[in-house]
């Protein structure tokens, strides 16, 4: 239970249903429940790769240790790369909407627009988000027993208000409460009515965000009873609640107040971005609609927690096999912990989010965008790499060809189709905020680049630590860091 509700808490789904539900309906229609559907099978296929490689081999390092082990230390490098510099960019994100709704919350509870305007003050927010951060990696730092301890109260309370919120907008509809609901159909079901191939993709990009951050569950194992399995079930679990949490809320808010630009409407340009901080009140009322507000803010809190786990873990893996300096190896003596990892990853994740806050604020969004390159980049090198470690296996049995072959190619080829037009349309400045650079669209320079930022670090690596990229330190044959029981 302890290791599914960190999955579910690294998620945030409460954080990801008000920053993406209104943009995916303004991207495909009424058919954004099909969307979520349709983002959930690759993760649900890539999960069982990630199920039976940490059966095999449970490594704090996932998907860096993985990769490295079926296709070598240039592309496992490049891997790792992809989820440390991904986790940097939603926990700066998750910083910024957790001190929105600290003050907006602030706000409520206090009855003054002067605090909570103070949001919209550059400096304090900056700073209360550095805050944040700093108390996020103080408790990270404690250990598993304290994140864990924490999670229960957090995601127990995002989830209790999220099912409220569901009751009562499917209430709301039922009555006709506002002129902008609609009647449930099951045409919302069907992917393929979405009306064009690039709304559809764009949809689905944000649909995998939205389930980003359930592999944290496997970058415990050393601390984790039961690794060989309690983990890989604990992800598979978190993924069904996921997937539940999303299917209610989008069709109980779009029954409620429609996914039109007008009005509640959940495409409407003026609140798509915080759909729930727009339909607090008129759902839930002006006493329960704060509870919401709460709700948010414990779900971007606790995820703004749980996501130290996996960069920190992944960060000592990849120094313990040599591929990062070796001080990043060291864990804590009281707290058990990657200590060094845990810090840095904090800090990086401030000067992150202060140097983007103070460039533009289009440029944070940005990042958001270009983060689903980065998901289904390291996602599908990690399911290709289940199917080619395994590839003399796969044929033993039946359950051996479909778990450690087709479904993860399957989930693999998903993803990579989904990098490779989010790529293309990436180039257009209309992508994202809108925003260019020299004639190319900023969303494509902040991915290609930082893809290329871990590229120049891999090289610099190289010299400084030739026998991991020789492949002479991490192997096949290397046996894993953790001992199973």
């Amino acid at each position: 239970m302890g290791s599914a509700v960190i999955g579910i808490s690294t998620v945030a789904p409460v954080y990801c249903l008000t920053s993406t539900l209104g943009s995916t309906a303004g991207e495909v229609g009424l058919q954004m429940p099909a969307i979520f559907l349709a983002g959930f099978l690759p993760m649900l296929l890539v999960a069982f790769a990630y199920r039976e490689l940490n059966r095999a081999m449970p490594d704090c390092g996932t998907s860096f240790t993985w990769t490295v082990k079926a296709f070598g230390p240039k592309i496992g490098w490049m891997c790792g790369w992809g989820l440390v510099i991904a986790t940097i960019i939603v926990l700066s994100n998750l910083a910024g909407v957790a001190t929105s709704y600290f003050w907006l919350l602030a706000g409520e509870i206090s009855g003054s627009e002067y605090v909570a305007g103070l949001d919209d003050n550059k400096a304090v927010h900056i700073l209360t988000c550095l805050t944040l951060i700093a108390l996020a990696t103080a408790i990270s730092y404690r250990g598993m027993t304290a994140t864990k301890d924490v999670q229960y109260a957090l995601v127990g309370l995002q989830l209790v208000v999220l099912v409220v919120f569901v009751a009562m907008a499917f209430q709301k509809a039922g009555s006709g409460a506002f002129d902008t609901g609609i009647d449930f159909s099951w045409t919302w079901m069907n992917p393929f009515a979405v009306q064009s191939f690039a709304a559809f993709t764009a949809g689905l990009s944000l649909s995998i965000f939205m389930y980003w951050g359930w592999d944290a569950c496997l970058s415990t194992n050393e601390e984790t009873s039961g690794s060989a399995k309690t983990p890989g079930r604990a992800a598979l679990i978190a993924m069904v609640v996921l997937v539940g949490s999303y299917l209610a809320t989008g069709v109980a808010a779009q029954m409620a107040v429609g996914s039109g630009d007008q009005g509640l409407g959940l495409a409407n340009p003026e609140t798509s971005d915080n759909v729930f901080a727009a339909l607090a009140g008129p759902v839930m009322g002006p006493v329960l609609g704060i509870a919401l507000f709460v709700a948010v803010l414990a779900s971007a809190a606790a995820s703004l927690q749980t996501t130290f786990i996996p960069v920190a873990r992944t960060v000592l893996a990849m120094s313990t096999y040599e591929a990062l300096p070796a001080s990043f190896a060291k864990v804590h003596p009281r707290f058990k912990v990657p200590g060094k990892a845990t810090v840095t990853a904090g800090a990086a994740t401030g000067v992150f989010y202060t140097a983007m806050t103070l460039v533009s604020e289009n440029v944070l969004i940005d990042t958001i965008y270009a983060l689903g390159l980065m998901i289904c980049f390291y996602y599908s090198l990690t399911a290709f790499a289940c199917a080619w470690y395994f590839r003399k296996e796969i044929f033993r049995s039946g359950r051996d060809l479909v778990y450690k072959g087709v479904f993860p190619v399957l989930g693999g080829l998903m993803l990579t189709a989904v990098f490779a037009k989010t790529l293309y349309d990436m180039w257009d400045p209309a992508y994202g905020s809108g925003s260019s650079v020299l004639g190319v669209g900023s969303v494509f320079v902040i991915g290609v680049g930082l893809l290329l930022l871990g590229g120049v670090i891999m090289l610099v690596m190289s010299r400084r630590s030739p026998a991991f990229f020789r492949g002479e330190v991490l192997t096949k044959e290397t046996p894993s860091l953790v001992v199973t029981d």
